[in-house]
């Protein structure tokens, strides 16, 4: 398994850029991507489930509005319960979420540190395994915090509004359409999705709003 580091988010980023003139149009005018490491915690998990469906910054601003009410451990969380979480703006559906991973954690249904071990798709078997984490949110977890190479979170907004802009194509691509065109980025997937990220977080937001 490779995975993406400080150390070689350059040379990766420079790979794909020899193959893709769209990229490197990116990389040109935007800089290299951040790499966005998060840890390999129970609260990037929960993090994660938050900004689903939403914006980064309102999934940001749950989350610290959890963390000002109790530590987003999931022995915490777990004793906060749902209605709790529920007071303070989180929906059922994301509060039930939540509170069963950090329920899963306390009792050793899911140890987050064995996944390191994991190939990708045994990390997402074992993630999905529970309510409320679907692909995207499993996606997510590898490339952010696992930090994996080949990682593409296709279902993502984001990428779907990058790559229709970035590449010119005449309507924004379906999942499978972009799962297609990323294919051209192995080994590198998850370094092509910061890229496009990089382009629609720095974008003028002219160019990034939804048709």
């Amino acid at each position: 398994m490779i995975m993406v580091s400080e150390k070689n988010l350059t040379q990766f980023t420079q790979e794909l850029c020899s193959k893709d003139a769209d990229l490197m149009g990116i990389v040109e005018q935007f800089g290299t991507p951040p790499l966005w490491k998060r840890e390999e915690h129970f609260h990037t998990l929960m993090h994660i489930i938050l900004e689903q469906q939403v914006s980064l910054a309102s999934g940001k601003a749950m989350f610290e509005r959890i963390s000002a009410h109790c530590a987003p451990e999931a022995e915490e969380i777990r004793a906060f319960g749902e209605e709790n979480l529920r007071t303070i703006g989180v929906t059922r559906q994301k509060a039930r979420y939540i509170v069963g991973v950090a329920e899963a954690m306390c009792t050793g249904e899911l140890v987050l540190e064995n996944l390191q071990k994991m190939s990708d798709d045994a990390v997402r078997k074992e993630l999905t395994r529970f309510k409320g984490i679907g692909a995207w949110t499993a996606d997510v977890y590898l490339l952010m915090a696992l930090c994996r190479s080949d990682v593409f979170p296709s279902g993502d907004l984001a990428l779907h509004i990058a790559a229709h802009r970035v590449k010119r194509l005449p309507k924004r691509p379906t999942p499978q359409e972009l799962e297609r065109i990323a294919e051209a980025w192995r080994p590198y997937r998850a370094v092509a999705a910061r890229i496009l990220w990089h382009w629609y977080l720095s974008a003028p937001k002219s160019r990034t709003n939804t048709d």
